[in-house]
Parts: C-alpha cells; sequence; structure tokens
C-alpha cells in the first residue's frame, strides 16, 4: 500500500466542463433537460390518515385497459456490456401513445431521464391509470424507487395512479407517508417545488396470482390544466445535481480552499466516483480523519440531501465548521453508485447486485466505488486514526432517522457502550428528528459486508449506517413528513455532535456513557443501582433482530 497523502489543492478547471453521465447503450435518454428548484413549505406537510392493510380499491384489470406508454425494459438475464453519453444510440421510439385529439384527456407519461424508471402504463378509466416500474436494470426486482413525468393534465378530475409491482411487504404508505408531486407551472409562477400530495393512499398486497408483488395507490387532483408534472417517492438528487454542486465549489475562492474534489475511482458506465477531502489550510500532521459515504443505493435521495448538508455545514465559515476543519480531515464519498443513480435503480449498481453487500469481496472490476472506498480507508488507517466512518442511507419502514452501529458482543462493557454514545449524543441534538430508541447494533452475519462492517473490522472503532426515513419524523409533537431543509439539517448536526463526541472535556461523554448503561440495565429489568450487569449479554438478546436495515432480498440477480 502506498503511504496515504493530502491530494492537495483541487483544480477548478477541470471541474467546471464535467462530463454528461453515461447511460448503458440499452437505455434511450431523452434530451430534455430536467431540473427542479429547491422549495421550503411554509408549514411542516403532515401525514395523511393511514388506510390500514385493506385491498386496493377495485380497478379494471390491465388486460382490460389501453397501454398508453411502454418503454422496452433490458433483456431479463443480459448483463452490462458497455455505455455512451447519451446512452442508446439513433432515433428514439416513441413509447407513449399519441392523443388522438386536442379533447383527448389521455395523460402523456416519460421517465426516460436521469433517475426516472417508469416502464409501463395501462389506461384502465377516464382518469385512473396501473403503473409498472422498470426493476433494477439486469434484474428482476428491486421495485420501490419511482419518479416520471406527466402532461396534459386536467385541474378538476381526481385521478388514480396504481404502482402494481411495489417489492416490499411493509412500506411507510401505510403509515401516513404521501408521494410528492412537482408542477412546473406552479415553480414558474409562484416558486412552489416538490410537495406532498396523495389522498386515499393505500399499500397493499396485490391481487390473487400477485403473491409477490404489493400495490401503492394514491388519488389526486393536479393544480393546473395542460401542466407539466412529476412524481416522486423522494426529493430526487441526481448525478448531475451532484457535478453542479461540485461546481459551484470549483468556482467558490473560500470553500475551494478547504475542499478538494478527485475521482476515487470510475464506475462500470465509466461516471466518475468523487472524493472530496476536507480540511483547514497548513499541515495535516496529527489530524485524525472521518469518512463519510452515502448513496450506495440509489434509490435512496433522501440520503444524498442529508450529505448535502453536512457538505454545506463543513464547507461554510460557522465557528464551529472551522474548528472540524482545523482538527479533523474529512474524506466524503457523495455518491457511491452514480450508475444506478443515474438509471433510476432503487438498489443495485450495473453489476444487478446490491453493492452494500460486496465490501470485502469484490473485485475493483465488479463494484469499483466500494472496492476503493474500502482501500482507501485501508491506506488512511495505516498512518493515522479514523475516528468516525457514517454511510448514509434512506429507510422506507420505519419513521425518524436512527443509526446501525457495531456490537458484536466480544468487547469489554466500556467499548460497548461506547458504540452508543455518538447515537445517543445525536438524538439530543435533533430531539425532534433522531430516535435512539430506534437504533440497532447487532452484527448480523448477513451484514457482514455492508460498509458499516466492513469499516468496522479493518479498524474503524465507531463505524455507523445513518438511516432517514423516507417519511418523516413522530418525534418532538411532530407527525409530518421531511422537507428538504430537514434533510440538509441532519448533515449539520451530525457536525455538532461531531464535536461533542471530540471534544478533549469529558463531561458530556461520561454523562451519556451513564445514561446508555441506565438504559441498557432498564432494557434487561435491572432497576439502577441494583448492580444487575449486561455486559455478558449478547447484542441478539439486548435487541430485536427483526428490526434491521432496510433490505429486501438484496442479493443476487433473479
Amino acid at each position: 500500500m502506498q503511504p496515504w497523502k493530502s491530494p492537495g489543492k483541487p483544480k477548478p478547471q477541470a471541474l467546471l466542463s464535467l462530463p454528461a453521465p453515461r447511460w448503458p447503450v440499452e437505455c434511450e435518454v431523452i434530451q430534455e433537460t430536467i431540473e427542479h428548484i429547491e422549495w421550503v413549505p411554509p408549514e411542516p406537510e403532515p401525514f395523511c390518515p393511514p388506510m390500514g392493510p385493506e385491498q386496493a380499491p377495485d380497478t379494471l384489470s390491465e388486460e382490460q385497459g389501453t397501454v398508453v406508454y411502454y418503454s422496452s425494459p433490458v433483456v431479463q438475464g443480459s448483463c452490462f456490456t458497455c455505455a455512451r453519453v447519451g446512452g442508446a444510440p439513433g432515433p428514439l421510439s416513441s413509447p407513449a401513445a399519441p392523443l388522438e385529439s386536442p379533447q383527448d384527456t389521455t395523460l402523456l407519461f416519460e421517465s426516460r431521464f436521469e433517475s426516472g424508471n417508469l416502464q409501463k402504463v395501462t389506461k384502465v378509466g377516464p382518469y385512473e391509470y396501473v403503473l409498472t416500474l422498470r426493476p433494477d436494470l439486469y434484474t428482476a426486482k428491486h421495485t420501490q424507487w419511482f419518479y416520471f413525468r406527466v402532461q396534459n393534465t386536467r385541474r378538476e378530475p381526481l385521478y388514480r395512479f396504481t404502482i402494481a409491482n411495489m417489492a416490499k411487504p411493509k412500506s411507510l404508505y401505510g403509515q401516513g407517508l404521501q408521494p410528492l408531486l412537482y408542477s412546473q407551472q406552479d415553480a414558474q409562477s409562484h416558486g412552489i417545488g416538490w410537495r406532498r400530495v396523495g389522498t386515499d393512499v393505500r399499500y397493499c398486497r396485490g391481487s390473487a396470482g400477485e403473491s409477490a408483488v404489493f400495490r401503492l395507490s394514491w388519488t389526486v387532483r393536479f393544480p393546473h390544466d395542460g401542466d407539466t408534472c412529476f412524481f416522486a417517492a423522494c426529493y430526487p438528487y441526481t448525478y448531475s445535481d451532484l457535478q453542479h454542486y461540485l461546481r459551484t465549489l470549483a468556482v467558490d475562492p473560500v470553500r475551494s480552499r478547504y475542499c478538494a474534489v478527485q475521482a476515487l475511482c470510475r464506475s462500470l458506465a465509466g461516471n466518475t466516483v468523487y472524493l472530496l477531502t476536507i480540511t483547514g489550510p497548513g499541515s495535516t500532521a496529527g489530524k485524525r480523519v472521518v469518512v463519510a459515504s452515502a448513496r450506495v443505493h440509489p434509490g435512496e435521495s433522501g440520503s444524498s440531501w442529508a450529505m448535502r448538508g453536512f457538505l454545506d455545514f463543513l464547507l461554510s465559515a460557522h465557528a464551529d465548521a472551522q474548528l472540524l476543519r482545523r482538527f479533523f480531515v474529512f474524506k466524503v464519498v457523495p455518491m457511491l453508485n452514480p450508475d444506478g443513480v443515474v438509471v433510476g435503480n432503487s438498489r443495485c449498481s450495473l453489476a444487478g447486485r446490491d453493492p452494500n453487500r460486496a465490501y470485502g469481496t469484490a473485485l475493483p472490476g465488479s463494484f469499483p466505488g466500494v472496492w476503493h472506498l474500502r482501500a482507501m480507508v485501508q491506506r488512511v488507517l495505516a498512518e493515522r486514526e479514523v475516528v468516525l466512518y457514517c454511510d448514509f442511507h434512506g429507510h422506507s419502514r420505519k419513521n425518524n432517522v436512527f443509526m446501525y452501529g457495531c456490537d458484536a458482543g466480544e468487547d469489554g462493557a466500556g467499548t460497548r457502550l461506547s458504540q452508543r454514545v455518538f447515537p445517543l449524543m445525536l438524538s439530543k441534538n435533533a430531539p425532534d428528528k433522531f430516535s435512539f430508541t430506534s437504533c440497532k447494533f447487532q452484527v448480523q452475519k448477513s451484514k457482514e459486508r455492508t460498509g458499516r462492517v466492513s469499516m468496522w473490522r479493518l479498524g474503524v472503532s465507531h463505524s455507523y449506517t445513518l438511516e432517514v426515513a423516507f417519511s418523516g419524523s413522530t418525534l418532538g409533537g411532530r407527525s409530518s413528513h421531511f422537507s428538504v431543509e430537514d434533510l440538509k439539517s441532519l448533515g449539520c448536526l451530525l457536525c455538532d455532535t461531531l464535536l461533542d463526541f471530540c471534544n478533549p472535556a469529558p463531561t458530556k461523554l461520561q454523562q451519556c456513557l451513564a445514561e446508555a448503561d441506565a438504559l441498557l440495565r432498564q432494557q434487561m429489568g435491572h432497576e439502577p443501582g441494583s448492580g444487575g450487569s449486561w455486559s455478558d449479554v449478547s447484542p441478539s438478546e439486548l435487541e430485536s433482530s427483526t428490526s434491521g436495515s432496510d433490505s429486501s432480498v438484496s442479493d443476487g440477480i433473479l
């Protein structure tokens, strides 16, 4: 291994002309640029009343309807071969059925843009549509993320949309989560961006004979006639959005002094996996390292917004940010799986597998992002301490924000307690967002190849997965969806907690160690001060093993 060296100053000129995203040659891509404004609703958007585990409302079968959009899927059993800017060469096909007349009220669907993934739409009523999501490329599963466009809207009718092939048996849509809508007219005329919409939101098992799929259904009225609107599972954050952000850093004369941007590696499709090194000017001697990553699962776009807030704060003029840059070197990979983000996958890379189950065993040619991240951490560890690793994720089945840590039950009580201190501190800094009681620390065998466990096995003593709900918070009197601002604030709160955690004055640390010990005693049924011990109890006994990460048959090419 080569000694780790600071990458030096960034090269702004190289970032001013970042290449367009590269797509597999099977993918058709429209030429229009899709952009959305950022907007924060004036009031928190409450969860909608849950409809319970009922059957989806009766609709005509797809066979009785009319196919109005069909984008040819990648052939099942095929694998990635090559990529190019713009995707498939040659003229585009026309997947949407043409309107018969100006009076035709059929919606026009499209998703052949970055992060879109619609495969088929069947019109089963005057204002009712059944949608089929495209599975992750080169697989036949992992349908959760959705992002698509509709045009030719009418303001008065009540529309119903039903996504017929959702993969997971449980979802926050059954607990009040609503889809997101973006109206181009509202954005241009009123400065309104993504907002939560949908009544009669239902998530339930499919019809007889569809035992392996689940249906998400909702009704909605569009705000305008003749509008262009978008629906999404969470606030989109594309590879192009990241590149635009990196350009703004490159041309900023202040922030570019603290941030060096390099290529960690290139993805299978040839897209750059970026590595940011953030620290104060001068020597890095004696500085400890913090490593952060996001978007190994492309459908978890909320993690990118949390990462954006993390970077915004670290590169700000805030006194705490200056202190962090003075004492630490931050190595940040904001998008580990750019190919998956580009093509609109939910979970996989173009290898057709979950990269967060490939650490430690992957070949660089199959999973370059995670392989090179792990190798980089190994090089850093050879020279200095990595005080924290945090991998940003999204979660579709549990509300609030929480963490997964590493307690294998093999260490002493002090070490096992220390694993719980950082999440406990974060819960105190974010009482209306972060749930310490939802945190889990058991190291399950099925998670050995995740980033969190792999970094811990390398020697990063505090290694975590940060899980951000697709929905929102039920804490601190809230029962509302997260806004983009909420998600970005998590990055700032993470930085505050890092300062608390590494504060040389031990007061907060000792208080949290004592509180974590008391919580574990309470969990085991011991009274405070009773002398009862939990240190010889296995992690599986300390917590339920049923509330693990947000995976659902996450491996394989089936």
